[in-house]
């Protein structure tokens, strides 16, 4: 499949709203289902596949320069689907954008504008070489730096999510490497009550915008 082809009824959409030009679009029943399923590499089409520009990948210099900014960084996350759904909350909470490895990292592909229900093409999203680098350049803007990490001592109900925050997660089976952990200011776990152990990276994601979003409008996230 095509890097610039995307399917599903809500990508399509959003990306006509979007950054980037829709240049062609296949659907049914014009198109047969097993052809779209042919484009698209996937029977997820919902009907519609299109082809689009490359996805414009923003500046990451430019994450933090709203001194309330609220950025996710995702520590070699891999699942397309977990950085679509991730980016479908962030989106939704208001976030400044997402910041992603370039290697060993999913990328926004079809697969994540798919599980992002089109957030993609209204979030800005930007890539990085060194994401510990990167952070050190982040906490020098002035971001207090908190990872999320099932082992630590403390709980994300005791950061404070009010100002300039960037807020860690690492990837699905290693969690956050320990150079970024060390690149961090706090780390914070996600109490859990059940027989699993940790949540899903997309889940601790939800939990954690939107904590952020209830302490910036004065509430409890409880």
């Amino acid at each position: 499949m095509s890097e610039s082809l995307i399917y599903g009824r809500n990508p399509v959409a959003e990306a006509h709203r979007g950054r980037r030009r829709v240049l062609r679009e296949w659907r049914a029943p014009e198109t047969s289902s097993e052809e779209l399923t042919r484009l698209a590499g996937s029977p997820d089409h919902q009907g519609i596949v299109a082809e689009v520009e490359p996805y414009p990948y923003a500046d990451p210099t430019t994450m933090l320069a709203d001194p309330e900014a609220l950025v996710l960084a995702l520590d070699q996350v891999q699942d397309p689907r977990n950085l679509g759904a991730i980016c479908r909350s962030a989106e939704a909470a208001g976030a400044s954008g997402v910041v992603i490895c370039e290697r060993r990292a999913a990328s926004v592909t079809a697969a994540a504008c798919k599980a992002s229900a089109g957030a993609v093409e209204h979030l800005p999203i930007a890539r990085v070489r060194n994401l510990a680098d990167w952070l050190a350049e982040a906490r020098a803007q002035g971001a207090w730096i908190y990872g999320a990490d099932a082992a630590a001592g403390g709980s994300y109900l005791d950061l404070d999510l009010r100002e300039r925050v960037v807020l860690v997660l690492g990837g699905e089976d290693k969690g956050i490497r320990p150079r970024v952990a060390a690149s961090c200011d706090t780390l914070g776990a996600i109490p859990t009550a059940g027989k699993v152990g940790s949540l899903n990276v997309s889940a601790a994601a939800a939990v954690l915008l939107f904590a952020a979003v209830a302490a910036r409008a004065g509430r409890s996230p409880a």
